[in-house]
């Protein structure tokens, strides 16, 4: 199948369900606000511990909604959909003028050598990352560090998303200081109503999970073992698509809970796909059944985060170990 082909056949996809839609939505804020009272109204410790890693695992379901709002795939045209998911940017830590500017560019530059780099971790070949600095070397590793894709909210939203674009331009990313203050002032008013317990359970758990998990989620779809870098030259959207984007297979329930973004070779393929039928897409169409694959099993993780830089010459990604061989 051409790549024209191939893109003529997930357009039928391409096609929301509004109400489905709205009940994707409203059903998993409702999740959202029944982990919350949990959290702060039920007497028993494990339940509201539960319900705290619940709200993490949610929020991620959620921002994938966010996700496709963005993308216009879902609830376009609707006031109230505008409100709910401006709000949702800014709880998340991803104001809708950050989160637009670069994954828009991620999509139109996914896996592209030099250039990949903005709405993504950056990627380096092999030569490249010899003759950097001493200090380039290290701020690159620690970009793509294990600790700091897991402190995914501290380095990825709060610096990365949030106080990086408000400095670059105030002007532009403005409403990354609303967002800023809006996160602020949601913990302040945790810690204020339901002390320490509240704000530990209610406010940097479920944020520690969600942005570790979507962090990660990022990262290892688009830096796996079978994963491809072209530069300009060689580069053509589907090939990034399906060579350089993987089929991430999970459970069910994790499917769920990360709203079917482990299909993300066929979300790169047709980003108006909404999430809710990207496994239809899968299942109908056999030319995206043969897509890379990782997993979320632990010795998988693990030789995803190994992958530091491209090898050109072996035309595969190498650990730190081998840049040196």
């Amino acid at each position: 199948m051409t790549s024209n082909q191939l893109i003529r056949a997930t357009r039928p996809f391409a096609r929301e369900f509004r109400r489905l839609s709205w009940f994707h939505t409203l059903s998993t804020l409702s999740l959202m606000a029944a982990a919350y009272c949990v959290i702060f109204w039920c007497p028993i410790l494990a339940l509201q511990i539960t319900a705290s890693i619940l709200l993490g695992l949610v929020i991620v379901r959620m921002f994938i909604i966010y996700h496709d709002y963005m993308h216009r795939a879902i609830l376009q045209r609707s006031w109230l959909a505008k409100f709910i998911f401006t709000i949702y940017g800014y709880f998340i830590l991803a104001a809708p003028s950050v989160w637009r500017r670069s994954h828009n560019y991620h999509h139109k530059h996914n896996s592209k050598l030099y250039s990949s780099s903005i709405g993504s971790f950056p990627v380096v070949t092999k030569d490249k990352f010899l003759a950097a600095s001493r200090t380039e070397q290290r701020i690159y590793l620690f970009i793509r560090h294990p600790l700091t894709i897991t402190f995914g909210y501290l380095f990825t939203f709060i610096y990365g998303m949030s106080i990086l674009s408000l400095v670059r331009n105030p002007r532009k990313h403005w409403d990354s200081a609303v967002a800023l203050l809006f996160h602020i002032a949601l913990g302040t008013a945790i810690y204020t109503y339901f002390g320490w317990v509240g704000l530990l359970l209610g406010f940097f758990i479920p944020y520690l999970i969600s942005h570790a998990l979507g962090s990660y989620l990022f990262y290892a779809q688009h830096n796996f073992p079978d994963v491809t870098f072209k530069d300009k030259e060689g580069w053509t959207y589907i090939s990034a698509a399906l060579e350089s984007s993987s089929y991430m297979k999970m459970s069910r329930l994790m499917h769920w809970f990360t709203g079917n973004i482990g299909y993300h070779h066929i979300h790169h393929v047709n980003e108006a796909i909404p999430f809710y039928r990207l496994p239809e897409a899968y299942a109908k169409i056999p030319a995206l059944q043969n897509a890379k694959t990782t997993s979320l099993h632990p010795a998988e993780i693990r030789r995803c985060f190994q992958l530091k830089v491209w090898a050109p010459d072996e035309n595969r990604m190498i650990g730190i170990n081998e840049v040196n061989s």
